[in-house]
This record gives structure tokens, C-alpha cells and sequence, in this order.
């Protein structure tokens, strides 16, 4: 058996985190596949409506912002679209986007019991996250190219741009919920930070209104990166160019480095609150 020496030593060595973080990565393959399986069927069981909770909450979101809007209390300005598939593909894109800055958080508390017990590569907790997500994220695509077939856009090619898409924003969001995790495991406040905070940013962000052709919001908005998120995947879901395709590229190269670097806080800091 493979004998392991633990010894305190340098953490600056970026560089050497992050390549034994990959090696982790790939030994623990086996076992982020099998947490986000057992994660998976969990999730359903004893569900009688299963999978369709997965679409309960940005249904229920868009659906109340739809009868605001056909009833004239909430009076939303020409979207380039129908307005519920504009309202549901923000909720149900915007609802992937939290999940993916909530993950790492969740799913290391939900393994505290086994993260005291047993030494195995903390990776692996943010691994299996990602697949998970991916799976609920599929499920939820697919059914927003049903709604576009129902609201007559029909089939265009940037729809084969999607499952980039969505990884990148999960990607975004995952590196987000890295550098968030250790200090939402030390301290409960952050948590509850974080809730309030996405919840404001959600209108601050074109999720079920567009943004206003004038004003400070529109600067706001328009600097606003969860704003290119949203907006280039409705644009890509909908079959319109991209308004914020540069801005989303240049994010996503921005979100590389920093993943690497969340990876690295996340590797270092999780032992530290494990013994604590």
C-alpha cells in the first residue's frame, strides 16, 4: 500500500499545488463519479415527482413575472423575444449559475461526517459537484429548447454552442464558490450573505427584464458580468447575436487563472478547517 507523509511546508509554491491537485483529480476519478451518482439518486428518491423539482423553482419564478407582466403590473419593454421564453430562459440559466456558486459550499458541508474520518482527496467533493450539475443542468436544457420550439424560434446552429456555454458558466460559478467555501464553513454568516447577495444581484442582472436602453441601470447592468452570462446564453438559446460575446470570452479567460488559484485556496484551506 502506498505509505503518505504529511509534513508541513511551503504554500507558495502555486505552480505544485495545483499539479498535485490535478494528479488527485485523476486518482479520485472513481470516487467523484460514485458521490455524484449516490448524490443523484438521492436527490429523487422517495420524490413522486422525481427529476421535474429540477424545474419547479425557475418555472415558478418566470411564471410570476409572466402574470406581472401580461396583467400590467409590471410593464416590461419589447424583449426581442416572446416574454416567457425571455423571463424562463434568465430564471432557469440564472438558477444553474447559483447552483454552481452554492456547490462547493454544499457538498463539503455534506461531507464533514467523512471529511473527519477518512483521508481521501478533497478534490473529488468539487469533482463529483460538477457532475452533478452537469447532469441537472442537461436535464433543465433540454427542456428550454422545447419552449423554444413551442414559441416558434425553432432550430438554429448556435444551439450547438449551448453545452459550451453552460460549462463555461458553471465554470464561473464553481471558481466563485471556491474561493467562498472555507469561510462559509468557518463562519454560517456567509452563507446567508451569499443567499441575500445573489438575490439582489438577480436584478441587477437581465434575468426577467431586459436591460434599459437609458439611465445608471443601464450602465450597471451593462457592467454587470453575470450580465454577459445571462445574456449571451439567451442570445445563443434564442438564436440572436451574441450582444455580450466578447465580454463573455474575455471572462472565461479571466475565469481560467483564477479557477487554478481556487483550486489551490480550496486544496490548502480545507485541511486547515478540518483540524480546527
Amino acid at each position: 500500500m502506498e505509505t503518505r507523509i504529511y509534513q508541513r511546508e511551503s504554500t507558495q509554491n502555486i505552480g505544485k499545488h495545483f499539479k498535485e491537485s490535478l494528479k488527485d483529480i485523476w486518482s479520485s476519478r472513481f470516487l467523484s463519479r460514485q458521490l455524484a451518482e449516490r448524490d443523484i439518486k438521492a436527490q429523487y428518491r422517495q420524490s413522486y415527482l422525481g427529476i421535474i423539482w429540477a424545474f419547479i423553482t425557475p418555472l415558478a419564478t418566470a411564471a410570476v413575472w409572466i402574470v406581472l407582466n401580461l396583467t400590467g403590473t409590471v410593464n416590461v419593454t419589447d424583449a426581442g423575444v416572446p416574454y416567457p421564453l425571455f423571463a424562463f430562459t434568465g430564471t432557469l440559466l440564472w438558477s444553474i449559475l447559483t447552483e454552481a456558486i452554492n456547490l462547493p459550499t454544499l457538498n463539503t458541508q455534506m461531507a464533514k461526517g467523512i471529511l473527519t474520518k477518512i483521508n481521501f482527496p478533497k478534490e473529488a467533493l468539487v469533482i463529483s459537484g460538477i457532475y452533478k450539475l452537469l447532469f441537472n443542468s442537461s436535464v433543465k436544457v433540454l427542456l428550454l429548447v422545447v419552449f423554444v420550439f413551442l414559441f416558434g424560434v425553432g432550430f438554429h446552429w448556435s444551439l450547438l454552442l449551448l453545452p459550451f456555454f453552460i460549462f463555461g458558466a458553471i465554470l464561473f460559478g464553481v471558481t466563485i464558490g471556491l474561493f467562498i467555501t472555507p469561510f462559509s464553513m468557518l463562519y454560517k454568516d456567509v452563507g446567508k450573505i451569499i443567499g441575500f447577495a445573489t438575490s439582489f444581484l438577480m436584478y441587477i442582472t437581465p434575468v426577467v427584464y431586459p436591460i434599459p436602453s437609458s439611465g445608471i441601470m443601464k450602465t450597471i447592468m451593462e457592467v454587470n458580468p453575470l450580465s454577459a452570462i445571462i445574456g449571451t446564453g439567451r442570445d445563443l438559446i434564442t438564436g440572436m447575436i451574441p450582444q455580450f460575446g466578447v465580454y463573455f470570452l474575455i471572462i472565461m479567460l479571466v475565469c481560467i487563472p483564477l479557477f487554478i488559484l481556487g483550486i489551490v485556496f480550496y486544496r490548502i484551506s480545507i485541511p486547515i478547517i478540518i483540524e480546527r
